[in-house]
């Protein structure tokens, strides 16, 4: 049988996920008492960051389905963290804008730059960066392999 526990012929793919899960988790307990999960705080995020926004913009931001964008709006919508109207310039798009109870409950969540801070803070630099360009550039050859098919 398989020990679960042995971790030492994990791929790179199999740590990268399990990197970010660990990730997604702490930030995810860190939010729960402010009834928000992970993917609705990078939501307020970008609206904090960027202004109001375009939907569909947004969606391909933070790389969201269509369908799974939807619901996570309508949540903040009915939360009433998030205004959504229809764009002036085109009346099918949504232009999406953070409340004041959005910008209040913005003030009162934590500042999770420590997960990062965990995570890689004792890792050098050099190690670091040369991890992003080997992500980044596997990434970018699987996002192309899939536009070819």
């Amino acid at each position: 049988m398989h020990d679960q526990a042995d971790t030492r012929n994990l791929s790179v793919g199999a740590w990268t996920k399990r990197c970010y899960f660990a990730g997604r988790a702490l930030m995810d307990e860190r939010l729960r008492p402010f009834d928000l999960g992970s993917t609705q705080w990078y939501v307020l995020w970008y609206l904090v960051t960027n202004g109001p926004s375009v939907q569909r913009d947004l969606g391909r931001a933070l790389e969201l389905e269509r369908a799974t964008l939807s619901g996570i709006i309508a949540t903040l919508v009915r939360k009433d963290l998030v205004a959504q109207t229809a764009d002036g310039g085109d009346q099918r798009q949504r232009l999406l804008t953070l409340t004041a109870t959005g910008e209040a409950l913005w003030r009162r969540l934590p500042d999770l730059s420590f997960i990062h801070d965990a995570a890689f803070g004792e890792i050098n630099e050099a190690d670091l960066a040369t991890t992003i360009r080997v992500l980044k550039s596997a990434t970018e050859r699987l996002q192309t392999l899939l536009r070819k098919d």
